[in-house]
């Protein structure tokens, strides 16, 4: 039927079934009402959409539930199941190890990702995206006690100014007593000298995975796999300059629409606003 009305206008259809208008929406009606899940699915359908298919069933049965209704986490994964409402698949991240170029750092925060306050602890890389031949690099750093991407920057090569420039970002945000511990992979960007001393200027902590250890990163690993899957691997980018707005706007998203479990159905943004009120 869809592929016929893609075809046909509804009028043309309708006198070749010899249905009057009327009759047809009748029926439409009718099968709405035969049908007990149809508001449920419409409601489905619509906080699909207005996340551009980001939201698994975990997060629109959140989002149900703060307004008012009653629904079970189940049957909505069942529903969105029979609609065929699902993410795609997440693509391998960009690698930086060169080997030993410089000092590395012990892993301090051995996979402890819990933080009780902001700017407690950051985690950082850098990841790699692909259009047609050119390439484009994005260099964020997250704050571990919601999830927030503190600073980022982009570039279309992976230069040393990527990582320096993001964490010069990071750190103009602090407070005079934030220290923060600072924790990346093994990449040579965090092995050089000029980004070790910005640190130390600081006083700040800086910790590193060890070696083809991803585990070691696995937040900062995480964002980058939703960040591909929910808005990368969507659509089709005819520009890096294109792509590189679109990240942005993904960003201030993700930072301050995008809620997470584990944040109360809160945004990152909204749940550290919620935290630091008095």
């Amino acid at each position: 039927m869809l592929e016929l009305r893609q075809q046909y206008p509804l009028a043309s259809l309708l006198s070749l079934a010899g249905l009057a208008r009327s009759t047809f929406y009748y029926q439409c009606k009718v099968l709405r009402r035969d049908d007990p899940c149809a508001e449920l699915k419409a409601t489905i359908q619509s906080i699909y959409d207005a996340h551009h298919g980001r939201y698994g069933y975990r997060r629109v049965t959140s989002v149900i539930r703060s307004r008012g209704e009653v629904v079970n986490h189940k049957r909505v994964q069942r529903l969105m199941q029979s609609m065929q409402l699902q993410s795609v698949v997440r693509q391998k991240k960009y690698r930086s190890f060169r080997g030993t170029v410089g000092r590395i750092a012990d892993n301090v925060l051995q996979r402890n990702f819990h933080a009780s306050h902001p700017n407690q602890k950051w985690v950082t890389d850098v990841t790699e995206f692909k259009v047609g031949e050119e390439k484009l690099y994005l260099s964020p750093v997250l704050d571990l006690f919601n999830g927030e991407i503190v600073a980022y920057q982009m570039a279309r090569r992976p230069v040393l100014d990527l990582v320096t420039g993001m964490l010069k970002d990071a750190l103009s945000q602090l407070g005079p007593k934030d220290r923060p511990i600072v924790h990346s992979d093994q990449g040579w960007h965090y092995q050089m000298g000029s980004y070790q001393r910005l640190l130390a200027e600081r006083s700040l902590t800086q910790s590193m995975s060890r070696k083809g250890n991803c585990l070691d990163n696995a937040a900062m690993e995480s964002f980058f796999g939703t960040l591909k899957s929910e808005f990368f691997h969507l659509k089709r980018f005819a520009s890096i300059d294109e792509l590189q707005a679109g990240i942005r706007q993904y960003i201030h998203y993700y930072n301050h629409e995008r809620i997470k479990l584990k944040l109360k159905g809160l945004s990152p943004v909204m749940y550290r606003t919620q935290a630091l009120r008095p």
